[in-house]
């Protein structure tokens, strides 16, 4: 079904974040009062792929954040690059990216366990991520006091192009630049 097709092409289009195959049914069953099996919706999703995977396009159709989202190709990134730092706000300082990284792997979590480990005040840092939509709260502790818990957000999904907190580097893949002193041994 072509119209199916080109409604779910231009649902995705203008979405400015990822949109899930439950927003694309609830969409067009109020539109045009259309019930469609979630089967179909990721048929056509797929079609829209293989369409756009092309080179004739400068942007591909990605499944990302539990939802689907039109992302530039790779092969534009430094052309791109370019057109973002000179829009770009300010980045994140180094306290906001430990502590996002703090709460991406042990999320949920309190701000006093992030400042546990941080062994510093994060207030700014947590604040800072707030307002860049990278966390959100999800809930409040068992704990005594009744702490809000923080977690990654869909923006951070978006953002580091994950579809889920599972699809994290686990930290034993992760490898520290290493800095020496001297020549190396022999």
């Amino acid at each position: 079904m072509q119209v199916l097709k080109t409604h779910i092409e231009a649902l995705i289009f203008v979405a400015e974040q990822p949109v899930s195959v439950d927003e694309i049914s609830s969409c067009l069953k109020s539109v045009f009062g259309w019930e469609i099996a979630n089967e179909e919706i990721v048929a056509s999703i797929n079609e829209l792929q293989t369409k756009y995977s092309l080179d004739d396009f400068a942007f591909e159709l990605l499944e990302i954040a539990e939802g689907y989202q039109f992302l530039t190709k790779k092969e534009y990134q430094a052309t791109l690059g370019v057109l973002l730092q000179q829009k770009a706000q300010k980045r994140l300082s180094t306290s906001a990216l430990e502590t996002l990284s703090i709460i991406a792997y042990k999320q949920p979590v309190t701000k006093a366990d992030v400042e546990r480990i941080r062994g510093v005040n994060c207030d700014y840092a947590v604040q800072k991520l707030l307002e860049k939509d990278l966390i959100e709260i999800k809930g409040k502790s068992e704990g005594p006091g009744k702490a809000m818990l923080f977690v990654t957000s869909r923006t951070f999904m978006e953002y580091f192009g994950i579809k889920s907190v599972k699809d994290l580097p686990e930290l034993k893949d992760i490898q520290p630049e290493t800095n020496t002193i001297g020549t190396p041994a022999e």
